[in-house]
């Protein structure tokens, strides 16, 4: 739900337009007579988006949208008013658009759908943004227990068996219900993979052993129980240890 809070100093008009969104998509989560009552309600509620009017006694509707402009995470504003002449003064305060008094279904319906759009293709961006800076400095582990941030330094290695994978970390053991390979990807510079189930933190890696039957185990500084790699993969493992 989309929530939405109508400012305006008539009552008229107020329930005009609680009654032009009931039964749609988007929630009346306030309604508030003046500009001060506004700005208070905002940092409630806070609103995806204001249907705003400008003339109102005390603090108007522009001065409202101006303060609001200044929010890290601003709602949407809409401006409902009477009169025309003050479209170029709404835009420079950030509006998203301007409807005339009586406000028609379609026009409002119009406004708020391309506010809406707008306003998910910002949480979008922000959201990935948000990753990508996460996914640079911590590992995200999603399993039936939620979500946990686990620093990439603190990762010592990872174990898949059956539907899960095991994060091994300094803290203790996470389980994630993302593939291996899926880490993989997301963690590519930081890790080395060593068996078709085990990928390590190269940071950690101490050494290549040969055991008495043939195969081979790393071992990682910090973990005592060595891990074996596979036989594809020990030349690769060689070659990282070369280039140390």
């Amino acid at each position: 739900m989309i929530k939405v809070l109508i400012v305006d100093d008539e009552p008229l008009a107020r329930a005009r337009l609680q009654r032009l969104l009931a039964d749609s998509p988007y929630q009346v989560c306030g309604e508030a007579a003046d500009g001060e009552q506004a700005l208070t309600l905002n940092q409630e509620q806070q609103p995806d988006v204001i249907l705003l009017d400008i003339r109102m006694p005390g603090t108007d509707g522009l001065e409202v949208a101006s303060r609001l402009a200044t929010l890290e995470h601003p709602p949407a504003i809409v401006f409902t008013t009477a009169y025309d002449e003050y479209a170029l003064e709404a835009f420079k305060v950030r509006a998203q658009n301007y409807l005339l008094k009586p406000v028609r279904k379609e026009d409002l319906f119009g406004a708020l759908s391309k506010v809406t759009q707008l306003t998910q293709a910002q949480q979008t961006f922000m959201q990935q943004a948000q990753n990508q800076e996460t996914s640079n400095t911590h590992l995200v582990c999603r399993s039936v227990r939620g979500v946990q941030r686990i620093p990439l330094a603190d990762v010592l290695y990872l174990q898949a068996a059956d539907k899960y994978v095991t994060v091994v970390h300094k803290a203790g053991e996470t389980l994630s219900d993302q593939s291996l390979k899926e880490l993989e990807l997301t963690l590519k510079p930081h890790m080395l993979r060593i068996h078709r189930n085990t990928l390590i933190n190269h940071h950690y890696l101490d050494r290549l052993q040969r055991l008495q039957d043939g195969h081979f185990e790393v071992f990682l500084k910090g973990v005592d129980q060595g891990l074996s790699v596979s036989r594809r993969l020990v030349s690769e493992v060689k070659s990282f240890l070369n280039e140390q």
